[in-house]
């Protein structure tokens, strides 16, 4: 694992590392090679990213290894961080780009957070529904079982393009704009990838649970 940083701290200047922003200590790191810098990176993402990556897989062993390959990319990576851009989105497009390496090699998926009603007239959910929390913990009941293998499913049916769009919006809360930008496409091409992959998933969930 990657030592933390105490989170007291202190630069010559008398600042705490935590007051700092994303921005300011990996430049920090990469101009100085001061390693608590970029430790307090990893401290400040570390449950988020790792939460992000278990939803994402649905295991966590496979979570904990992107996360530590996503952290070792941003390590030797940094000389190419623009600093003119924020560090998340960034580390974001990092991570799912490990997440995609590691669906390929252990065909394994996950839970999409989408809020558009699914199942039937007597049963609607939503597929945010069966990620909500903050820990990674089984579902309890068996049809939240159930619900949850169809949904991993229906997720894994889609094609990577539309699947990646619906992973930075709904999961990571970028804009369209951003997610567009992320991965090199117009506004418009992003926004058709999530509409014909929601109206997919509705289509494909319409009668679960």
């Amino acid at each position: 694992m990657f030592r933390i940083a105490d989170e007291t701290t202190t630069l010559t200047t008398g600042c705490r590392w935590t007051d700092w922003t994303d921005e300011e200590l990996l430049l920090e790191y990469r101009c100085t090679g001061i390693r608590e810098a970029f430790d307090t990176l990893v401290h400040r993402y570390e449950r988020e990213l790792f939460n992000y990556l278990y939803r994402y897989l649905g295991h966590a062993a496979n979570a904990e290894d992107v996360f530590q390959k996503t952290f070792l990319t941003v390590l030797k990576e940094c000389g190419k961080f623009d600093a003119s851009r924020e560090f998340r989105p960034w580390l974001y497009k990092i991570a799912t780009n490990k997440a995609i390496d590691c669906q390929r090699a252990t065909k394994r998926f996950a839970v999409v957070s989408i809020d558009a009603p699914m199942g039937s007239e007597s049963n609607t959910y939503t597929i945010a529904d069966t990620v909500e929390g903050n820990e990674p913990e089984p579902f309890g009941d068996p049809m939240d079982r159930e619900i949850a293998c169809k949904v991993r499913e229906a997720v894994a049916s889609l094609p990577e393009q539309m699947r990646q769009a619906v992973y930075m919006v709904y999961f990571q809360g970028m804009t369209y704009r951003e997610a567009a930008e992320e991965v090199g496409v117009h506004f418009m091409t992003l926004t058709a990838r999530l509409k014909h992959a929601i109206s997919k998933l509705n289509f494909m969930l319409k009668n679960v649970g």
